[in-house]
């Protein structure tokens, strides 16, 4: 009976020893957590008592602690993309109009002569028609980023689409004096997908091809079992390494001077609209041949 109140009095001790040491570590987890949320110190949590719960309270802590550095990263990234795209749309708008301001001043004059005048509002036309492209490709991809964008799947055949897509390009490739290699499969590749999303897609890639590319263009649909890729390759000399990455970006321009040609939105919104049909865009770039790829699920 003593044996039994001396092994409960150890026991107990024991435990009482294990309950202090297992608040003194709290009391430490706790003043690491101060310190780290105050910005006295970077370094994560860690446990010096072995103990299987405080442990995993600890890699819990951790991992909330790397998810809120991870958030707060994202939203600096986004601030700053925001800041330059308020000062990208800034100087978009404000060029084409400055312009259609300045040729109106030139109307008013009563020293200009029919041709002059004539001269003149064709520029004002063309600008306008540049302001509304810009605008209207601003309230596309507004609409498309939204979360209840619509999307209606169907079956599609993706040969023919693409087919009449490349034949719709036929004149503008002409233009530019480019003949592009084209393989397309001899069946016709199924798709589930938004055939209007898949069009404005392919039409947006085509028509950054032909605005940048010189020389060969390769132009290839390839089927595999899981998925189906739509292959692009062009020359991009002034592309850089560094600069791939950033084709998607909203306003990016691969001579970085502000297009009068288009807004620099087209791939943006072609990646957004490859994301919504959970597909992919990507960009490589091989010495200067760049290669776009879509990439859909079958």
């Amino acid at each position: 009976m003593f044996i039994l109140f001396i092994v409960a009095i150890v026991a107990a001790a024991l435990l009482l020893f294990r309950l202090i040491l297992i608040r003194r570590e709290l009391g430490r987890i706790t003043k690491q957590l101060r310190c780290y949320n105050s910005g006295e110190t970077g370094k994560k949590i860690d446990v010096s008592l072995f103990d299987r719960r405080l442990e995993a309270l600890a890699s819990e802590i951790n991992r909330q602690s790397h998810l809120i550095v991870e958030a707060n990263a994202q939203r600096t990234q986004i601030e700053n993309e925001l800041r330059q795209a308020i000062a990208n749309i800034s100087h978009d708008i404000r060029t084409p109009l400055t312009s259609i301001f300045g040729y109106i001043q030139l109307l008013e004059a009563e020293s200009i002569t029919p041709d002059e005048k004539l001269q003149y509002v064709t520029i004002v036309k063309n600008r306008t028609k540049r302001l509304q492209s810009l605008l209207n490709d601003f309230f596309e991809l507004s609409v498309i980023e939204s979360l209840d964008y619509p999307l209606r799947p169907d079956k599609i055949e993706l040969t023919n689409l693409v087919s009449d897509i490349l034949f719709g390009f036929y004149d503008s490739f002409n233009e530019r004096e480019i003949t592009p290699e084209i393989r397309l499969p001899d069946e016709n590749v199924h798709l589930y997908a938004d055939e209007s999303a898949i069009r404005r897609v392919v039409e947006n890639l085509l028509a950054n091809t032909i605005k940048h590319a010189a020389g060969h263009v390769q132009i290839w649909l390839e089927p595999k079992p899981e998925t189906v890729d739509l292959i692009i390759v062009n020359d991009a000399q002034k592309l850089v390494g560094s600069d791939v990455h950033l084709l998607f970006n909203r306003f990016y321009t691969a001579d970085r001077t502000r297009s009068s040609q288009g807004s620099g939105l087209g791939l943006s919104i072609a990646k957004s609209l490859m994301n919504k049909m959970n597909g992919s865009l990507t960009a490589k770039l091989d010495g200067e041949k760049l290669t776009m790829t879509c990439n859909w699920k079958r």
